[in-house]
């Protein structure tokens, strides 16, 4: 298994979140750290990237009709 190079902190860095919440999702998914500066395999990295990826986009949530800036059909 390669190494991605990346440790729990810069992957926290990177994506604007705390060590803590990483560390959490390392334990969600099984992943053993040390410290944040713990070098992760590229399997791990990978796997911690999508699951934060999907979180953020479940939490973006689509504009709802009355956001619209366009009028309804028959408004004018």
């Amino acid at each position: 298994m390669g190494f991605a190079d990346l440790s729990i902190a810069e992957i926290a860095a990177e994506y604007d979140l705390p060590a803590e919440e990483v560390f959490h999702l390392c334990q969600q998914l099984g992943i053993t750290y040390k410290t944040q500066e713990t070098r992760l395999a590229l399997e791990d990295a990978k796997a911690i990237i999508s699951k934060i990826l999907s979180k953020q986009q479940g939490s973006a949530s689509p504009p709802s009709q009355g956001d619209s800036a366009q009028p309804a059909s028959g408004e004018q």
